[in-house]
């Protein structure tokens, strides 16, 4: 007898968001249903807004998602802000029960306050785990948790993580790595200050190197990493600025008054 083949149907993933325009008992039912109808399966789903919805389902074809997107827009109920293929930001949105906060003007700087900790440790990990090179930097006052978020993030996405310059426990000032640190799996840690203001051209040296590497690099204090060096913003894949609260100003007034600094200006796990 032949053998007997099952064919296994392939789906892809799509993102749904909809804004509840008239709540009422029964709606998320509702549209369970009607995706159920069109055979149309739900991973996920979170509130990811106040007032809206997010949802990551799978569907067998391109057709299976323009019906539903007819069927959606005759409801009075919601309104649909997005039916796409996920993007980095949605999924996290939909794990986390909310968006990230993106710079309406420089889409590539992201901001987080200090109880988005996970949030933000998603997403550098998410960052992370991309090959090839990749330079983020990262903003924020002291003991806001910048190095803590670095770090964590590195286990995340199981790197191995190298200060090049650091406070971590006391100040760091790598001059040279041994064979094995040149890896493109590892991942790279600058302090802007300490590297601007302490450093030697051995570092610098080191850290241009380390800048042709097709590996991930974190920078800092970004904005103090490029004001002595050849390096721009520009150059930054991501920019990422975490704050206490919202309001908060990120300021260099104590970098602009001091030309040195000792390691309890900028020391702790946290910085």
């Amino acid at each position: 007898m032949p053998e007997e083949v099952f064919l296994v149907e392939e789906k892809t993933e799509w993102y749904l968001e909809y804004e509840i325009q008239k709540n009422r008992p029964g709606l998320l039912g509702d549209i369970s249903s009607l995706l159920g109808m069109l055979s149309i399966n739900i991973v996920t789903i979170n509130g990811v807004d106040e007032g809206r919805r997010g949802l990551l389902i799978l569907a067998k074809d391109h057709e299976q998602i323009e019906r539903l997107k007819s069927i959606l827009n005759t409801m009075d109920t919601i309104k649909v802000i997005k039916l796409r293929e996920p993007k980095l930001r949605d999924r996290l949105a939909v794990r986390h029960g909310r968006y990230i906060q993106r710079d309406a003007d420089d889409k590539k700087t992201f901001r987080f306050v200090r109880d988005e900790l996970g949030l933000l440790v998603d997403f550098m990990a998410e960052l992370f785990k991309q090959e090839g090179h990749k330079l983020i930097g990262i903003r924020g006052m002291p003991r806001v948790g910048k190095t803590e978020s670095i770090v964590a993030s590195s286990v995340c996405a199981n790197k191995r993580w190298l200060f090049v310059s650091s406070t971590l426990l006391k100040q760091t000032i790598r001059n040279q790595l041994i064979e094995d640190e040149y890896n493109e799996n590892n991942l790279f840690i600058i302090d802007g200050i300490v590297s601007t203001r302490r450093a030697n051209e051995r570092h610098w040296q080191l850290v241009r190197e380390i800048m042709r590497l097709p590996a991930v690099k974190v920078v800092e204090h970004p904005d103090i990493f490029v004001q002595n060096t050849e390096y721009t913003l520009n150059d930054f894949d991501y920019i990422i600025e975490l704050r206490h609260d919202p309001d908060e100003e990120i300021k260099y007034d104590i970098v602009e008054k001091n030309n040195m600094f000792s390691e309890s200006d900028f020391g702790g796990f946290d910085f």
